[in-house]
């Protein structure tokens, strides 16, 4: 069977040889259209089994044929596992089994079960970065909501519409990529913009606010104010300090929102112990 690669470009990226077809869709537009992006592949793809990988994470050999034999006995989402590698691990040759002695589980993201899959109860669980569901369900329910530009809330709301239309979300064993190191940004300071335009969309789709954890990161940064029941307000821009806080370093294979909220509020606390009475 053939692989669809949508990629949000405006020219073509150089594919490697494969044994098997390779489709290439190019979705235009400057403000990272992933919903579009995902929605676009969907719709080109022949087979019923729909994987979606983000453009920085490298499959294993068994990660398809995983996904197929557990969406055989259940028809939901699953989400495969996922591993992050440090700066210069596909420096030069290598094989998929070279990643295992370097390779480390994200801290904020919890396991795949012991074996088969495991039902998630909560639809925020969902991790666009690799799923996988079969296509007449994703187009069931509608796919992503091309109104998300930008990074942010598109796989939130996803889930909350899989959860309304009953369809489950699931951890499976197996089903593993590698995310490359790329310097990034968590919170995603870097992309402020549209984090807060998507929030407002999604509170306005389902009624409350999504990416809490990004928006109080924001807020005790100084750069939103985010008061309940009015819109949001991007107080300033980010600085090279906030990017200096938040940006992931080459030894580090992730960057962690929960590090930077821990060290923000205990730089508050310390800034309030030495305040005058």
């Amino acid at each position: 069977s053939g692989r669809c690669v949508s990629s949000v470009s405006s020219s073509a990226c150089a594919l490697p040889e494969a044994p098997f077809p390779i489709r290439q869709l190019l979705i235009a537009g400057d403000d990272l259209p992933l919903a579009e992006a995902r929605n676009a592949a969907a719709r080109a793809a022949s087979g019923e089994l729909l994987v979606f990988l983000d453009m920085d994470c490298i499959p294993t050999p068994t990660l398809v044929a995983d996904y197929d034999r557990q969406l055989r006995d259940l028809d939901g989402l699953m989400m495969g596992e996922v591993m992050y590698l440090p700066g210069g691990a596909t420096d030069g040759e290598w094989r998929s089994d070279d990643f295992d002695a370097v390779a480390v589980r994200h801290s904020d993201r919890r396991g795949p079960p012991p074996e088969g899959l495991e039902l998630c109860n909560d639809y925020r669980c969902f991790w666009s970065l690799n799923f996988a569901m079969r296509r007449s369900t994703f187009f069931r329910v509608g796919g992503f909501h091309e109104g998300y530009r930008g990074y942010g809330g598109e796989d939130t709301d996803f889930g909350k519409v899989l959860d309304m239309a009953g369809v489950p979300i699931a951890w499976i064993k197996g089903g593993l990529a590698h995310h490359q190191y790329h310097p990034h940004h968590m919170p995603p300071v870097h992309h402020l913009d549209s984090v807060v335009r998507n929030t407002e969309l999604f509170e306005k789709r389902w009624g409350y606010r999504t990416m809490g954890h990004w928006l109080h990161a924001f807020r005790l940064m100084g750069l939103v104010d985010d008061t309940a029941g009015r819109p949001i307000r991007v107080l300033r821009r980010p600085d090279e300090h906030d990017l200096a806080l938040t940006g992931q370093q080459s030894h580090q294979p992730y960057a962690n929102t929960a590090t930077v909220i821990q060290a923000l509020e205990a730089r508050i606390a310390a800034e309030s112990e030495r305040a005058p009475a």
